[in-house]
């Protein structure tokens, strides 16, 4: 890692845990009292997050060309603003069809300014390169939930949640906004903004079917978890105690798994660190059934290592497979089936728990399985011009 890249990951990787924790990490903490508020059910708010995530699909393969054009520098600080309006709204809501709207604006904000378009932003700077760089600032992002999750509950005690997420909002523009407008370079040969309305000639070919798909299996994965981790563990014969605990050991297990990608890993090619991530939770989900509640814990470490790579793996693949050229777009496209199935499977997830208890776990593994089929059925290339 070179020192011009380091001034950028950790900028970067300041500005992405902001972003996270700001949006994506929001509603696990705030729905009920928001919903409490309002005078409706909390599922009124994990609709309208999942909407925005549906937006955040949606909007990704234009902001991936937009990228392409100009770099990340605009397109980021863009979405500073935009969170920044999203949460103002959310914050001043007194009604569901303002809610909505408030979550359809941070869904836009989310598109302009998550990982894709982080990861966008890297591949036109560095090319080939960006490997490292991408694998830097998921290490610091992983964080978000850590540092989101107990600052929105002191800020939910203290100031209520409305002043909670004005506070979001001027930390976006006080701290995101500066760090994306000033330290992300301009890049050399941006076009003009214009062009981004001519789509590139990227075809759909089985090679782009198959990480589509393999991508979209795996977050739907890491989305239901996400949403139903304890419930799951207590299903399988956990106490509250050790699926609270098995929680919080998926963040570290994602650094960690991180750290061993930027350096074991890293010698080989992204597609196989990717394979074996999608090994470790249905590996994870055998322990669990063996020995029941009491693996809560192993279960959660295998859970989490595997996200974390997969997490580099969207970023590091395509760019390894196809090359610095359309990054942007490529990313966008590829990731638009993700981002569906991620807002989907909350829902989907919780409808058969219902009726499979911890036996989802099945589901769960087959899916990770599923695109552990789709990425052994591609050829892993031999590109003379790829330097990590």
């Amino acid at each position: 890692m070179s020192g011009r890249q380091l001034p950028i990951i950790l900028g970067l990787g300041t500005s992405q845990t902001l972003a996270w924790a700001s949006s994506y990490y929001l509603p696990a903490i705030l729905a009920d009292p928001i919903a409490r508020d309002l005078g409706v059910s909390s599922n009124w708010i994990f609709a309208a997050f999942s909407a925005s995530l549906v937006i955040s699909a949606l909007l990704g393969p234009r902001i991936g060309r937009q990228i392409d054009l100009v770099g990340g520098r605009s397109v980021l600080s863009i979405s500073n603003l935009t969170l920044a309006a999203g949460l103002v709204l959310l914050g001043a809501t007194y009604s569901v069809p303002v809610l909505v709207i408030a979550w359809l604006l941070l869904g836009v904000g989310m598109a302009f300014g998550l990982y894709d378009a982080a990861f966008a932003a890297l591949g036109r700077m560095h090319g080939d390169t960006a490997r490292r760089s991408i694998t830097g600032i998921t290490l610091l992002a992983g964080f978000a939930s850590t540092v989101g999750w107990p600052l929105t509950a002191f800020g939910l005690e203290h100031i209520g949640w409305r002043d909670t997420c004005f506070a979001w909002a001027a930390a976006h523009i006080l701290i995101g906004l500066p760090i994306n407008f000033f330290m992300l370079p301009p890049v050399k040969g941006a076009r003009t903004a214009v062009a981004a309305s001519t789509k590139p000639h990227i075809p759909i070919d089985r090679t782009m079917v198959l990480l589509a798909f393999a991508f979209a299996a795996a977050w739907s994965v890491t989305g239901a978890m996400a949403a139903h981790l304890p419930r799951i563990l207590e299903a399988a014969g956990a106490t509250s105690l050790q699926a609270v605990t098995a929680g919080a050991l998926i963040g570290p297990a994602q650094v960690a798994a991180r750290i061993i990608e930027a350096s074991l890993l890293s010698r080989f090619h992204p597609l196989v660190s990717t394979r074996l991530a999608c090994l470790t939770h249905p590996i994870g989900a055998a322990i669990l059934a063996l020995f029941g509640g009491g693996a809560a814990g192993v279960f959660a470490v295998f859970h989490g290592a595997g996200n974390g790579i997969l997490t580099i793996a969207r970023g590091t693949l395509p760019l390894a497979i196809f090359g610095p050229e359309n990054y942007g777009y490529r990313l966008g496209v590829i990731g638009a089936p993700a981002r569906m199935a991620q807002a989907a499977a909350p829902l989907a997830f919780g409808l058969l728990i219902d009726s499979m208890g911890s036996r989802i776990l099945i589901v769960s593994s087959a899916l990770s399985l599923s695109a552990l089929l789709a990425l052994s059925l591609l050829r892993q290339p031999q590109r003379a011009d790829v330097k990590t």
